[in-house]
C-alpha cells in the first residue's frame, strides 16, 4: 500500500471508527471476516437500509453519532460509510458537491420548502477496489422509503426528481453494490468541489447548509417536522396532495 493510500485509512474526529459502538457493530456483523468485495457490499447495504433516510442535526456529526441516531442523509450517512469501510481496512475518500434543492421537494414538506437553500451541500463516498476508485451514492435512500415513491410514480424507467431522489430511472435506479458505481441523487448535482481525503477538511472549507437563525430553527424544529414527514411516507406512502 502506497503512502498516499494511507491517507484514505486514517481516523479523524468525524471518522471516529475506534469508538466502542462502531467496533462492537463490526465485530457483531463479522465484517472483518469477509473478502474486500463482500465487506464493501455488506457495509454499504447496512448504511443504505438500516441507517434510514432522515435529517440529522448537522452535516458534521461524527460517525458514532450518526450510528447512534440510526438515520441520516447523504452527508451524514456518507461519514458513517467511510468510517466503517476504513475500520475494516478499505481505503475511502470524500467527494463534495452541491445539489439543486428541487430534488428534496416532497421529503421537505411544501410548507417548509421556501426555507431550503437553492443549492444544498451534497457528497458521496469513493471506495478503492480492484485498483480503481468507485463512486458510491446509492446508499442515501433506504429501500422501504424508495419503494413507496416507486409505487406512486414509477410505472416505467423514467427520469425523476423529488423526495430526495434524482435519477434517470426511478423504476430501477442504480443503487445495488455489484462492484461498480451506484447513484440516487447524481442527476441533481449543481457544483463539483472535488475529492478530499477527509470529510473534516471539506466541511472546514465549505461549512454546512444553513447559518444563523435558519440553522437554529433547522436543528431544533424544522428537521423534526421533515423527519415526521419522511417517516409517514415510509410507513403509509404518499397522499394525493403530496404527489
Amino acid at each position: 500500500m502506497t503512502n498516499i493510500s494511507k491517507n484514505f485509512l486514517v481516523e479523524t474526529p468525524m471518522l471516529d471508527f475506534n469508538h466502542p459502538q462502531i467496533q462492537s457493530l463490526i465485530k457483531q456483523r463479522k465484517w472483518r471476516d469477509l473478502s474486500q468485495y463482500d465487506a464493501i457490499g455488506a457495509i454499504y447495504n447496512y448504511v443504505r437500509d438500516e441507517i434510514i433516510f432522515g435529517y440529522n442535526a448537522d452535516d458534521r456529526l461524527s460517525a458514532s453519532r450518526v450510528l447512534k441516531d440510526g438515520y441520516g442523509q447523504c452527508n451524514t450517512k456518507g461519514t458513517l460509510l467511510i468510517a466503517l469501510l476504513r475500520a475494516v481496512g478499505i481505503p475511502t475518500r470524500f467527494h463534495g458537491f452541491t445539489i439543486f434543492n428541487k430534488l428534496q421537494r416532497g421529503a421537505i414538506p411544501n410548507y417548509l420548502f421556501s426555507l431550503a437553500p437553492k443549492r444544498i451541500i451534497h457528497s458521496w463516498v469513493e471506495v478503492y477496489q480492484n485498483n480503481r476508485w468507485i463512486n458510491l451514492e446509492g446508499y442515501i435512500i433506504d429501500k422501504p422509503f424508495l419503494k413507496q415513491i416507486q409505487l406512486s410514480f414509477a410505472s416505467q424507467c423514467e427520469q425523476f426528481s423529488g423526495f430526495g431522489i434524482a435519477t434517470k430511472c426511478l423504476a430501477s435506479p442504480n443503487i445495488d453494490w455489484t462492484g461498480g458505481d451506484t447513484y440516487i441523487q447524481s442527476e441533481g448535482i449543481a457544483d463539483d468541489f472535488g475529492v478530499y481525503s477527509q470529510p473534516d477538511d471539506f466541511y472546514a472549507s465549505y461549512g454546512s447548509n444553513l447559518s444563523g437563525i435558519k440553522k437554529i430553527l433547522f436543528r431544533y424544529i424544522l428537521r423534526h417536522l421533515m423527519n415526521v414527514n419522511v417517516k409517514k411516507i415510509r410507513k403509509n406512502g404518499l397522499t394525493k396532495n403530496a404527489k
